[in-house]
């Protein structure tokens, strides 16, 4: 039985438990509920503190996790990233008070509050940059108005926080993050893994693509087909209709509506979208 640890709560719980039942397994009703199992899938489900997911992956103690990639290099557990699943993004920046800092070697002896020491270490490990990292739980922007720090490195999505606190967006960005499917490192991936993985790729690519379906003139479907190439290759069928063909074809979810006026232009009419649950490809 494959043992996954999912966010017990907040947005990537949420986010979590939806592409699961996207994906065919079961999720709990009551956030109170600690655990689960679907037999008919062959799965067991710890909900766990999303912090805590990648020291048990790393430790072989669960099989698998979804968790945050910030998370994952915050731990240094001996856990890797797998596949993105695109929910939960942020980005993670530095912040100094105005004229203080311009470039990364700027923030050499610095001292630099965050809640992601681990990620924040690395990051200046890479670059040579030698500052004192100090781990804050909860808010960090008033560590520089208070005094224990030079800078913050922490999630910025408007800004608008760090500007009431007389700081500005500096550098280029740490990490960019989303949610991430993730396994233990250095060891063969566990029975029924290939299976889990497979379904949440067909429910990412179920997301960004929908099937078209439209009738055009056979003396048109080459350009027809250059403007819809699919995945591998557009279904052509004949139709009653002589002269013309139906065309079924996955096109990506966003741009649908203009290659639909750019199909109506060439001649194609009957043009019809529909969602896609799941696939396999």
């Amino acid at each position: 039985m494959l043992r996954i640890a999912i966010p017990n709560k907040g947005s990537l719980s949420t986010s979590a438990a939806e592409i699961l039942r996207e994906a065919g397994y079961n999720q709990r009703g009551d956030a109170r509920q600690l655990t689960l199992t679907d037999p008919d899938n062959d799965t067991e489900f710890f909900y766990l503190r999303p912090r805590d997911i990648a020291l048990y992956v790393g430790e072989g103690t669960l099989d698998v996790g979804i968790t945050g990639r910030d998370l994952l290099l915050d731990s240094g557990a001996k856990a890797e990233e797998v596949l993105g699943l695109g929910f939960g993004a942020s980005r993670f920046r530095f912040a100094a008070p105005p004229g203080t800092v311009a470039a990364i070697g700027d923030l050499a002896g610095k001292r630099i509050a965050t809640s992601y020491d681990g990620v924040v270490r690395r990051y200046l490990e890479e670059r040579g940059v030698e500052a004192t990292v100090t781990r804050l739980d909860g808010a960090v922007e008033t560590s520089v108005q208070l005094g224990v720090a030079d800078v913050i490195a922490d999630v910025v999505e408007t800004g608008s926080t760090l500007r009431q606190a007389g700081l500005e967006v500096v550098c280029d960005p740490i990490l960019d993050s989303e949610a991430v499917l993730i396994t233990r490192a250095g060891v063969a991936v566990p029975a029924g893994f290939e299976t889990f993985q497979r379904r949440l790729q067909g429910v990412l690519v179920a997301r960004a693509y929908v099937m078209m379906d439209y009738d055009i003139p056979t003396e048109r479907v080459e350009e027809a087909v250059a403007l819809t190439p699919g995945i591998e290759s557009p279904t052509v069928s004949p139709l009653h209709r002589q002269g013309w063909v139906a065309v079924r074809v996955m096109v990506p979810r966003t741009g649908a509506q203009r290659l639909m006026d750019a199909l109506w232009q060439i001649g194609a009419r009957g043009i019809l979208v529909t969602d896609i649950h799941a696939c396999r490809l």
